[in-house]
């Protein structure tokens, strides 16, 4: 299945930069490239660049100096579209986009925690990228009682922004646990560990905005690539 996105080239570009400012890439005072240069590097248009500069002028992550360039102001907590999702290159940041390789409405396993008001819940299976990277295997399940169904064409990279907009479901806080765990038998030939490698393993209680659980997932993360990072400030 293909890569679902709601989310527009410059709005991405936005995440990407806000990412790599939160990793490091980018440090308080910093002086960005020229538009120009920049642009090219992130292969889009000097117009879509600027749109995305506005959304980091507006988190106030950006100074803009005229005739000088644009500074990094250094922030923590930034809201952002993928401010849940913790894992990043071993370089730091990276853009998330996601692959989804399933969704169906099963019966929860009887060894999960215990979340939701249904029996069932939605399994979303989805291969993430970073910046072009598969680096991490998903199984998220949604409490069945937030919809009927779920299609394919439904979900988009960012299930959260889905979420909001669709299900008027906002995940307040998560939890997440982290171990190591064998790599599923499910996984795409484009996941490099194979099937029974350990890999690292995060498991996630997500809860809603009235205090109810609402999710639960489990994460393989390719540690060859990537690392799951918390920054506590």
């Amino acid at each position: 299945m293909a890569t679902q996105t709601s989310l527009p080239l410059y709005v991405e570009i936005a995440e990407l930069l806000i990412r790599d400012i939160a990793a490091g890439q980018y440090v308080d005072g910093d002086c960005l490239p020229p538009e120009r240069v920049l642009a090219e590097s992130l292969s889009t248009t000097v117009t879509t660049l600027r749109k995305a500069l506005v959304i980091l002028e507006e988190k106030e992550l950006l100074r803009r100096v005229q005739g000088s360039g644009n500074y990094i102001q250094a922030q923590s907590n930034v809201e952002s579209v993928y401010a849940f999702f913790r894992v990043e290159l071993l370089q730091g940041g990276g853009l998330p986009t996601a692959r989804l390789l399933s969704v169906e409405r099963l019966s929860k396993p009887a060894d999960f925690p215990s979340f939701g008001q249904s029996a069932e819940g939605f399994r979303i299976r989805r291969l993430r990228s970073l910046s072009g990277v598969p680096c991490v295997l998903e199984e998220i399940w949604l409490d069945g009682s937030y919809s009927d169904t779920l299609s394919a064409q439904d979900l988009s990279d960012s299930l959260y922004l889905f979420y909001r907009e669709t299900l008027g479901l906002w995940i307040a806080r998560a939890e997440d646990r982290l171990s190591i765990a064998e790599c599923p038998d499910w996984a795409p030939q484009d996941f490099a560990p194979e099937h029974g490698t350990p890999v690292a393993f995060a498991e996630r209680i997500s809860w809603a905005q009235d205090g109810n659980r609402a999710e639960f997932s489990r994460n393989w993360i390719d540690s060859n690539l990537a690392r799951y990072v918390a920054r506590i400030k």
